[in-house]
């Protein structure tokens, strides 16, 4: 399609009463007299992070021999191993970096033994190491999502996104002597300031797309819609974009109804809109991240997708012992099976959301061309309270600077910082340094 006219603004919205929504790349918002199949236009990189705590099976001696997370094979012929398999669909954009360990989470003194739980998702994107209170004020390290929001925040209405799954601990319920902030976030602004995790579907959406007392933000926004006066495939492109607004809308209203009307809830202080279903929960942040990525809205988000420590039951996996308790399975195999099932199940709705990035089209490619996205968890076996053989994959492109189809083992020791490190240079922030870092993967 050849356009004839002033390209539409890149950040045109459509206004409403109380909402303002932005819109996905089109192709009238290209440069004027150029040919969209042709015009080298570079879509900005995307960077999610998402950590699922408690390791993995395959971290165990047991479940590294039998290859239950990294994969048997390294290289570009690999494959994928059993809690991983969820990913074939998107495998071409997967980098698997095994055998790295979280140094800055081990007790470096006698009272930080058996403290893990507590100081390591502090450490999962800082790789900087958690101070008790007595080393007050709170001191760990700023977050990769961070740094890459002060290098490309302020181009976005919302420089990131910071999300999570479980309600906040208790104040002083953390044990340890650790403040309860290194348990509850992954997204640190700066060494002694973390930044809180919105765990309401609710407030998030208002947030991306505006409030509204009643009906549909998108109902204020008709007459907007009338004028933008873009072609065809514009056309649907906008209006399917506007119906999955409108979809993860009624979703989230569903659910305040339903809870509204509960007459006992199994989550008893969460707001109303959020579900207690941690699948239909999770589902439904990954859907906000992916319009909110679609859009520009933001480039980073940090999505924290459980709590040390929790107990949940997820029944729909199929395996009925506690998360926690699982994690802990006393090195007996029959255990480390289960918990290799349960790893399994909670790639297979990464899986889904990276599907939707691959399914999405934007500029020259797709959003998870353009996005990196780093998965997994700054502890390894959980049972021993073990911070190596970190269960730890990327995916997508990053604009071309990160091949997929991987495996990379790295060698005993290799610094979790190093994975950082990488992240932040292949998106394009230029360090030489990150929390623990001793160099830079070859990926």
């Amino acid at each position: 399609m050849f356009l004839t006219k002033a390209a539409l603004p890149r950040r045109t919205l459509l206004r409403g009463v109380g909402s303002a929504i932005a819109l996905p790349l089109l192709e009238a918002m290209l440069p004027a007299q150029t040919a969209s199949r042709n015009a080298n236009v570079v879509s900005p990189s995307r960077l999610v992070c998402l950590e699922m705590v408690h390791g993995s099976a395959g971290s165990s001696d047991y479940g590294a021999a039998k290859h239950y997370w990294s994969p048997e094979q390294t290289g570009n012929e690999f494959e994928l191993s059993y809690s991983l398999q969820p990913l074939e669909g998107v495998r071409a954009a997967i980098t698997i970096i095994s055998n790295t360990t979280a140094k800055t989470a081990d007790a470096e003194k006698p009272k930080e033994v058996g403290a893990d739980h507590f100081r390591s998702s502090a450490v999962f994107l800082t790789a900087a190491r958690a101070r008790q209170r007595e080393a007050a004020p709170i001191s760990n390290g700023i977050s990769i999502d961070q740094v890459y929001a002060q290098h490309v925040g302020t181009q976005t209405p919302v420089p990131s996104l910071q999300l999570c799954i479980e309600s906040p601990a208790l104040e002083n319920a953390c044990g340890y002597g650790y403040d309860c902030a290194f348990t509850d976030t992954i997204s640190w602004a700066s060494d002694t300031r973390p930044l809180p995790m919105e765990l309401n579907p609710r407030v998030v959406f208002e947030r991306l797309f505006g409030r509204t007392t009643a009906g549909s933000v998108l109902d204020q926004t008709t007459s907007d819609r009338m004028r933008l006066g873009v072609g065809g495939p514009d056309r649907i492109r906008v209006n399917r974009f506007l119906e999955a607004v409108r979809a993860v809308e009624r979703r989230i209203q569903a659910v305040e109804r339903r809870n509204a009307l509960a007459v006992v809830r199994e989550r008893l202080s969460a707001p109303l809109g959020v579900p207690d279903s941690w699948e239909e929960h999770v589902d439904l942040m990954f859907e906000l991240q992916a319009l909110a990525l679609e859009a520009d809205i933001t480039r980073v988000s940090a999505f924290k997708m459980s709590r040390d420590v929790n107990n949940r039951v997820f029944r729909k996996s199929g395996i009925l012992h506690p998360f926690h308790s699982l994690s802990h399975h006393v090195q007996v195999p029959t255990l480390i099976d289960e918990f290799a099932k349960l790893n399994r199940y909670h790639v297979s709705f990464v899986a889904q959301f990276l599907k939707r990035l691959a399914d999405t089209p934007d500029g020259d490619g797709s959003l998870l061309d353009h996005s990196l996205v780093l998965y997994g968890s700054p502890m390894g076996d959980s049972y021993t309270h073990n911070h190596s053989r970190l269960p730890i994959f990327l995916a997508g492109h990053a604009n071309g600077n990160l091949r997929g189809k991987l495996h990379h083992m790295c060698s005993p020791g290799t610094p979790h910082g190093n994975t950082l490190l990488t992240i932040l240079q292949t998106v394009g922030v230029e360090v030489d340094s990150f929390g623990d870092s001793s160099g830079v993967h070859s990926i």
